[in-house]
């Protein structure tokens, strides 16, 4: 992938050499914890797409597009449907009819543009130009009505950087039933195409929010009686607590009351003012005895596991339903059957089908 030709004044004449000279100086001033890992990605993948004059980004993939369009949180200016498709059919032909319906003007430009104007993206031949999404202050979260339920669930991130990541979190926290998301404003992906991708666009119809302190926002719900519980990776048994919060595996949690589950930076985890504002944190426990490097897992792959555990204490939850019906006595084998047979999955008829 091409580079810039100039970041922050400095002229791409040696790339390599440039890059670290513009960053190492950066941290040695001091600014932005983290800065140098976020302006990587921003070179990289937070910037995938071009914006135009009028402030306009593109937003590519089927599913994004798609639900951007049924969201209406956007400004769309145009959509772009890959040309030399015989007949658009399914999702694509709901795109076409959504556009023509809201007077959107549409292209068929060839695949070989698309490609290019996604920087090679994987766009499913449907692209789109649409006003960026952002955030909303996290004092316009709606407070709980009577008769909600008690059980509320916000997931809450604390810097994470890699787009990819944060989309996959998105999708997670969408299907499992997070109730609202809220980052915080600083060091944090903002969100992008890409994360919108990487969500499947589930980002187009969640509730993400912001806040420029995480940890006075923390402070204040747990004054409210929501439990903060914070993450941690995996404690060795040689190491000895380093905080008085009390640790326990997210299998052991027990969800009653209004929670916050607090994710931390990729590389760096929680930070210590964050930590500090916790209440409880809970850990992943492996199932095998792990080397050195390898304790902790990807922070999307963490949050899937975390918020399964908790989600699956809701009533309604499926799987709650699927334990009690495994618990019931298996029925007894008819009496008309020859044979031992063979144990019927119970997702199959017992028909000739």
């Amino acid at each position: 992938m091409s580079l810039p030709g100039a970041v922050g004044g400095a002229t791409w004449r040696c790339p390599g050499r440039l890059f670290a000279c513009h960053f190492s100086h950066a941290a040695r001033r001091g600014q932005r914890p983290g800065g140098e890992e976020l302006s990587r990605l921003l070179l990289d993948d937070l910037a995938p797409t071009s914006r135009s004059s009028g402030g306009l980004e593109l937003l590519f993939g089927l599913s994004p597009c798609l639900l951007a369009l049924r969201a209406a949180r956007r400004r769309v200016a145009r959509l772009l449907l890959q040309a030399g498709r015989s007949g658009l059919q399914g999702e694509r032909a709901e795109l076409l009819r959504e556009a023509e319906a809201r007077d959107i003007p549409v292209l068929r430009p060839r695949r070989q543009k698309l490609d290019a104007l996604c920087r090679h993206q994987v766009h499913q031949g449907v692209c789109m130009e649409v006003s960026p999404l952002k955030p909303r202050p996290w004092t316009e979260v709606e407070e709980a009505r009577p008769g909600d339920d008690p059980r509320r669930l916000w997931l809450v991130l604390e810097r994470l950087q890699d787009p990819r990541n944060l989309g996959a979190v998105l999708r997670s926290a969408h299907f499992l039933g997070v109730d609202k998301v809220i980052t915080s404003g600083r060091n944090s992906c903002p969100l992008t195409p890409v994360v919108s991708k990487a969500s499947a666009g589930a980002m187009e119809v969640m509730d993400v929010f912001s806040t420029e302190d995480l940890a006075g926002f923390l402070q204040a719900k747990a004054q409210q009686g929501w439990l903060v519980a914070g993450t941690v990776g995996c404690p060795r048994p040689e190491m000895s607590p380093s905080s008085e919060i009390p640790i326990t595996s997210c299998l052991e949690f027990l969800w009653d009351q209004p929670t916050l589950l607090v994710l931390g930076n990729e590389g760096s985890g929680l930070s210590q003012a964050v930590q500090a504002s916790c209440q409880l944190l809970l850990t992943i426990l492996p199932g095998r005895q792990l080397p050195p490097g390898l304790e902790s897992l990807n922070v999307s792959v963490a949050a899937g596991i975390l918020l399964h555990s908790i989600c699956c204490q809701r009533k309604d939850f499926p799987m709650g339903r699927k334990r009690e019906h495994l618990l019931q006595d298996p029925p007894e084998p008819s009496a008309t059957s020859e044979g031992p047979g063979l144990a019927q999955h119970p997702g199959l008829s017992s028909g000739s089908e």
